[in-house]
């Protein structure tokens, strides 16, 4: 039964939800009417102000974040037999990206209380074919970088931020975006901003962004608005590139929604600390850990179910309550394209226990702390 409130059933919550205010779709509708729908001015313009905004040199706006990913494994030059060391909590994409080059993905486990990849584990995965460790910030925490950059700094091998949970969140006083060697992130409908789909892929190095952009857009170096502004029409193709790019379109309503990027990430950390609150003292429910020296964006809220718990029984319960729970996420070597390939359970031990007892409650900018107070009452009710 959904949740009832003097007699009124309540509304379902979702566990994430963008906002499109008045502003976007101004942006929207005078990107529309501009004569530029693609490869526009607005692209590097949003290019500009995301990378700017995270401190960063060069911004490569793309269609998704996965494409952002794929963007930075072909910019560090993956070869067929590379070996790229991801964490096995992540979504797919996260390793799906080094396949797409041909590489190997070897799985990290985690650590318990942050779910963020474990560098005693990547420690031990490093291999002479090691090309990249791919640091996730899970849940909108940071990884240690300064760890993994002292594992990988003597040995060739490339820091990858997958950094789509964490637009905004600090590490040591760094914003995210300027962690790794390429940074990448996602503007998914569920995310901190939304492009409806989109993604980026930050760095420092200009070659690198020039060898992405092309990359982007089938291989060529240049686009249709630089032949035109030249009155020329040859182009080259250099290397097999994708069709990654993100329209203007989508670009002006991106740039509409960076302007209150940061209000957003406040807001995400007021609900966190609501939770945090509400949660203490509940045996049945933990929150992950946030370290002390990084702030956390709070894409999602995941709390970790006792061990007698059935979380299965308890997402399904609060469903019932009209409550979006999810889970985020199941190791990534269990599922069946990586179970097809050779890999299977032992591979990160830590992370395919906790796996069964996530669960993600509801956090996106608009929860009130009465929608709070409503979460939390549904999961103590369903856990016991």
């Amino acid at each position: 039964m959904p949740d009832r409130e003097g007699g009124i059933d309540l509304p379902f919550l979702p566990y994430g939800k963008q906002q499109i205010a008045d502003a976007d779709i101004k942006a929207v509708v005078e990107a529309l009417c501009s004569g530029w729908l693609t490869t526009g001015p607005r692209v590097p313009e949003f290019e500009k102000a995301f990378a700017a905004h995270c401190g960063a040199r060069e911004g490569v706006a793309v269609n998704s974040g996965t494409a952002a990913l794929h963007c930075a494994m072909r910019a560090i030059r993956l070869a067929p037999g590379d070996e790229v060391i991801v964490p096995a909590i992540t979504f797919v994409a996260s390793a799906n990206a080094a396949v797409y080059e041909g590489a190997t993905p070897v799985f990290a486990d985690v650590e318990s209380d942050t779910l963020l990849i474990d560098p005693v584990s990547v420690a031990i995965k490093i291999t002479p074919k090691t090309r990249a460790i791919v640091a996730v910030d899970y849940a909108g925490q940071p990884a240690d970088y300064d760890a993994l950059r002292d594992l990988a700094k003597d040995r060739g091998i490339a820091i990858i931020a997958d950094a789509c949970h964490a637009p905004g969140a600090l590490y040591k006083g760094r914003r995210t975006g300027t962690l790794g060697d390429v940074s990448c992130f996602s503007f998914h409908p569920v995310k901190h901003l939304t492009t409806c789909e989109g993604g980026m892929a930050l760095t420092e190095d200009a070659a690198m962004a020039a060898h992405m952009r092309a990359f982007r857009s089938h291989g060529i170096a240049s686009d249709h608005r630089s032949r035109e502004a030249a009155g020329a029409h040859a182009y080259d193709m250099v290397e097999l590139g994708y069709n990654y790019r993100l329209p203007d379109v989508q670009c002006a309503l991106g740039m509409a929604q960076l302007t209150r990027l940061e209000g957003w990430v406040a807001s995400r950390q007021r609900i966190a600390a609501l939770y945090d609150n509400a949660l203490a003292g509940m045996a049945e429910a933990t929150p992950l850990k946030t370290h002390g020296d990084r702030t956390n964006a709070h894409h999602l809220y995941v709390v970790k179910l006792a061990d007698h718990i059935n979380r299965d029984r308890v997402f399904a319960r609060m469903r019932e309550e009209g409550i979006g729970t999810n889970v985020h996420y199941a190791p990534v070597h269990l599922h069946s394209y990586y179970r097809g390939r050779g890999y299977g359970p032992g591979l990160a031990p830590v992370a395919e226990a906790v796996s069964k007892q996530i669960l993600t409650l509801p956090m996106f900018p608009a929860m009130t702390e009465t929608d709070v107070n409503r979460v939390v009452a549904a999961l103590h009710r369903a856990a016991v």
